[in-house]
């Protein structure tokens, strides 16, 4: 896919934003939208004293690297709204962090204890079916990935099947693995529990409470494979409604006066119950040792969470709209060929661009909510 040589752009943002001949009034600037039925402007205020040749290095190296759309807020304020924002693309693995902020929502509500088994909510899956062990697996475990269950399950990755442990390597609770039938299997159990969809209830619990604009109680849709009897459930979502999820999670779950997500289900959903080497995992968010976490998804999806930084960031990768999903399998084979996936390392050194940009004098304000 042709793309115009981002050293040229750079080169003229230098020229046009950095000569000293430039009038002082534009020394600073902010990439945000200026259209307030799209922009997030009336949501976060504009952000002042950020300099604008660091922004732009920041911003045309992520669009390089493949990024369709970005935002980042800081302090409450908005900094750089860049793409098509609006524009409702599948989240891929990020719906996991997503019906992590339900689970918090239905604790609260007393529709799930986490101490439960599977065999308490009836949970099974196709020949070979479950084992009376696996069977013990409980609701905290399944957050954690930490089941033992290594069943086939819907909308797998080849790394998932290769790294997947044989069946009854662990018991439950003793070994950590990236596991899909987990994450799709707690969608079973979240909708048995409260008797509603998990799209109905993302709109009617979270969306509508925090003001995002364009995510529909339609736009979760299901993947069904003959390998278990637990879907996937993809989450068509725009960035800026992300960014708004990110942003809840960085005021600990809560929006103005109300709590929209128990803080204390946002402190311990992100909290590393399992440690790699370099990450941690907590109730379906990626951690971090500096504090940060995030959400993660196929080619570069992500919601990022630095609270030492009052810091929140969004990235996505274009990979299809909800009508994508009629198409079939060779068919999105094809598409995907034209995708340039934004990687974790590309986005790591963006993140470190976002901090090298930031204004001293912001880099230890508190937490503002612009919400109140």
């Amino acid at each position: 896919m042709f793309r115009f040589p981002a050293i040229l752009l750079y080169i003229f943002y230098l020229i046009l934003f950095c000569n000293e001949e430039v009038n002082a009034e534009v020394k600073y600037f902010s990439f945000t939208k200026e259209n307030p039925q799209i922009s997030l402007s009336n949501t976060f205020p504009p952000a002042q004293g950020w300099p604008k040749a660091k922004l732009a290095e920041a911003l045309l190296y992520l669009e390089e690297a493949g990024a369709t759309a970005v935002i980042v807020i800081h302090h409450g304020q908005l900094v750089i709204e860049w793409g098509d924002t609006a524009q409702k693309t599948s989240s891929h693995s990020v719906r996991k962090s997503l019906l992590s902020g339900l689970y918090g929502i239905a604790v609260q509500k007393e529709y799930i204890d986490l101490s439960t088994t599977l065999q308490d909510w009836g949970i099974d899956d196709r020949p070979p079916c479950l084992t009376e062990t696996e069977k013990q697996a409980t609701v905290k475990q399944l957050l954690q990935a930490r089941s033992g269950v290594y069943h086939l399950a819907a909308a797998e990755s080849a790394d998932m099947k290769m790294k997947r442990p044989s069946r009854g390597a662990f018991l439950p609770g003793q070994h950590w693995y990236y596991n899909n039938w987990d994450f799709n299997a707690l969608g079973t159990i979240f909708e048995r529990a409260t008797d509603i969809s998990i799209g109905e209830a993302f709109y009617a619990w979270i969306a509508t409470r925090v003001g995002m604009r364009d995510f529909q109680s339609g736009d979760v849709q299901y993947k069904w494979e003959e390998v278990s009897l637990h879907p996937a459930y993809t989450f068509w979502i725009s960035a800026r409604d992300l960014a708004l999820f990110g942003q809840l999670y960085l005021q600990e779950g809560r929006w103005g006066d109300s709590q929209v997500i128990p803080a204390d289900w946002v402190r311990e959903s992100t909290f590393p119950h399992s440690k790699m080497e370099k990450l941690g995992y907590g109730y379906m968010w990626w951690t971090h040792h500096s504090g940060a976490y995030f959400a993660a998804g196929f080619m570069g999806q992500r919601v990022l969470v630095y609270p030492q930084k009052n810091l929140v960031i969004v990235t996505r990768v274009f990979t299809g709209s909800p009508v994508f999903a009629g198409l079939s399998q060779k068919m999105r084979n094809e598409l995907k060929k034209y995708v340039d996936p934004l990687t974790g390392g590309e986005f790591r050194n963006f993140i470190d661009l976002i901090i090298e940009a930031m204004p001293a004098k912001q880099d230890n304000q508190e937490l503002q909510d612009p919400h109140k």
